[in-house]
């Protein structure tokens, strides 16, 4: 390698490209659509005035890891020679981890940090979301590269050249990987310097980088740009695919071709970028240094991203030929485009094809161009379905030990397949409202893969009901009786395992976060959710318990309770409610103590019916039918709101929905932006 580095310009490049004087100005010319201008909007200081054309506004998009070791070394050169290129550059990290935040308060106003994208319950962002937030920030162009990939200056007279094009575009370039380059930039951030100190200028490292060339697979490193054109890259929706773990780069350049709504070309050959192959080299997001030797490999989020790839979009039946795809070069300071498949060649390449006469002119440049083995000529990584199912690699107690807040309080939710969009809805308020420390308890193996595709703490219940019926498992049907004993005992098993749980139905919308509330109730007291929809009177009546909202202690009282519960529970035909107050309450309402609470005798629990204009059920006050739920709920103060009260699956999702306390858009499987 360091050989390649003194070695001189190749002289079969120099015969090739520099042999032919290519002229012609750019006449792109394709019918556009009408301007989005809900999705896009062209920043004012990129417009053309009195003729003449100012530099676009470009930002660079990236998910760096936590800078910590070699892997923070390495972003860090990277990220300083992103903004090494141009004064005018911005850069937007998509990260919740401290460390990038750190890291980018250092570098000025020219770095943000966004967290408002989608990611796995480990840090692992969502590839779908990160672009779906890059039309937001409404660039002239936008470019999304690998957070360590090393981008040097011929990269902004491309997009120069690009931006001037007449067409709706998408270009991507491989970079190349290195495992040395000693070279690194002042402490000003603008020039390059060699290792013994010595300045060296932009063109000859440059040059130096082209005579290394060593070509990666077109799924890794691949560094796309685009304008905010009128058309989108790509038909269809783009699926939920994990970033950096395969698959998501090839089915965009795929799906784009396929579409053919913009022009797509490589410019490997005009953009010299590369990183360096370091040892043990991961793409990991790990949630904390303690836990990395778990996730290391992160297997099941790889096999994730190919079984998206294989069930939406063409890339896993319509392989697309790479080395069809056109090409832009440069020679003598001037660019053109070349077709190997079409045999064209030219300055001024339109989608549409080239008249005969820049055939006969350009065949010997472009059988130049066939001969080198320099250009994005690669198969991609084509998806392949899998008849074995996603595992995570971790167990209820890892779970329980990555999640548990610093009280030890764990949330749990348990749901089935015929929920998993009110699963996701809840979801992503848990995520608005930065609350981290749940984990689902999931009923079926459907729910359970969905699941682990989402990016959720999910796991199996060893003795789960089966033939879990998907629109008839409602409240008073044999199927929600059997679901809901479910709950009490997986609350009861991590009461012994010695931490406090929170239970809350994904039904239960939250406005804010309760626990602080909730933790202060002391030991041997059971906080629960009343069902009482009268108005006025006690609220702790027969039966008015409601088993989908209550927090439980992991004490010596509230554990002997507990398993009281469960097995009543087990020995009845009813649901799991029932036997919360029975057991807890006493048949009758025995065992209560005002018109709040329940004391029961052999434990010495008790049981903390929660004040309703904080806690509301779905029939208290007629909440769910005012005009504005939200509204009225805000103004009484409310914590959460139970979506009970109702009966069908149908019906409740359709109230929820239509209330406007909703949280995840179905359509494009992520969650909605925070009112």
């Amino acid at each position: 390698m360091k050989k390649a580095f003194r070695g001189g310009v190749s002289g079969l490049w120099s015969v090739w490209l520099c042999g032919f004087a290519l002229i012609g100005f750019s006449f792109y010319a394709t019918q556009r659509l009408p301007s989005l201008k809900d999705q896009i909007t062209r920043s004012t200081s990129s417009q053309r005035v009195a003729g003449v054309s100012e530099p676009p506004r470009i930002i660079i998009f990236s998910a760096p890891r936590p800078f910590s070791g070699s892997v923070g070394v390495r972003q860090s050169l990277a990220l300083r020679s992103w903004l090494a290129l141009s004064p005018e550059i911005r850069v937007v990290l998509f990260s919740k981890d401290p460390s990038v935040v750190s890291f980018a308060r250092g570098l000025g106003s020219r770095v943000v940090v966004d967290r408002s994208i989608d990611f796995t319950f480990l840090g692992t962002p969502f590839f779908h979301s990160m672009m779906a937030r890059t039309w937001s920030f409404s660039p002239d162009i936008s470019v999304l590269v690998d957070p360590e990939t090393i981008v040097l200056p011929d990269f902004i007279s491309t997009l120069n050249y690009a931006y001037n094009l007449d067409d709706d575009w998408l270009l991507v370039a491989s970079s190349q990987n290195v495992s040395y380059f000693p070279f690194y930039l002042d402490e000003d951030g603008k020039h390059w310097q060699r290792k013994d100190g010595k300045s060296i200028r932009t063109h000859k490292l440059q040059e130096i980088i082209r005579q290394s060339w060593q070509r990666t697979p077109c799924e890794q490193k691949l560094l796309m740009a685009w304008n905010s054109g009128d058309l989108a890259l790509y038909s269809g929706v783009l699926p939920p695919f994990l970033y950096g773990r395969g698959v998501h780069n090839s089915w965009v350049t795929n799906e784009a071709l396929s579409s053919e709504l913009r022009f797509v070309f490589d410019a490997s050959w005009t953009i010299s970028s590369l990183y360096l192959i370091g040892e043990g080299h991961l793409n990991n997001w790990t949630v904390g240094a303690s836990n990395a030797s778990i996730f290391e490999r992160r297997n099941w989020e790889y096999a994730g991203n190919f079984h998206l790839g294989a069930l939406y979009g063409s890339l896993s039946h319509h392989e697309t030929n790479y080395s069809s795809l056109v090409k832009l070069l440069k020679c003598d300071g001037q660019y053109s485009f070349v077709n190997k498949t079409r045999n064209i060649c030219s300055s001024a390449y339109r989608r549409a094809g080239l008249g005969s006469r820049w055939k006969k002119k350009s065949l010997a440049l472009v059988e130049g161009v066939k001969s080198q083995g320099h250009l994005l000529d690669c198969t991609p990584m084509v998806p392949t379905t899998s008849s074995e199912p996603f595992d995570y690699p971790f167990s209820l107690e890892t779970l329980l030990e990555l999640n548990k807040d610093k009280n030890k309080t764990i949330v749990l939710a348990a749901a089935g397949y015929s929920y998993k969009d009110m699963l996701m809805s809840w979801v992503c308020r848990m995520r608005h409202l930065q609350i981290t420390n749940f984990i689902i308890c999931t009923l079926d193996q459907e729910i359970y893969e969905f699941s682990v595709l989402m990016g959720l703490p999910v796991f199996r219940d060893p003795v789960a009901p089966s033939e879990i019926s998907f629109n008839d498992c409602h409240f008073g049907t044999k199927c929600f009786q059997k679901v809901t004993k479910v709950k009490s005992r997986m609350v009861l098993k991590i009461l012994k395992m010695g931490y406090s749980v929170l239970l809350s139905d994904v039904d239960v919308y939250w406005f804010e976060n309760p626990l602080a509330l909730l933790s202060s109730f002391g030991p041997a007291v059971l906080a629960a959710q009343s069902d009482e929809f009268n108005k006025t009177g006690p609220i702790n009546l027969p039966r008015r318990l409601n088993s989908g909202f209550y927090f439980a202690r992991s004490d010596s009282a509230t554990i002997a309770a507990m398993k009281k519960v469960v097995a009543h529970a087990a020995s009845s035909g009813l649901s799991e409610q029932p036997s919360f107050y029975d057991t807890l309450c006493g048949e009758g309402g025995s065992y209560r103590v005002g018109n709040n609470r329940c004391l029961e005798p052999e434990t010495n629990l008790t049981v903390h019916f929660l004040d309703r204009d904080l806690f509301p059920n779905g029939a208290y006050l007629g909440l769910w039918q005012r005009k504005n739920v939200r509204a009225a709920c805000v103004k009484q103060g409310c914590l959460v709101l139970h979506n009970n009260w109702i009966s069908g699956r149908l019906k409740k999702l359709e109230r929820q929905v239509l209330s406007g306390l909703w949280d995840f858009d179905t359509s494009t499987r992520m969650c909605q932006a925070q009112l």
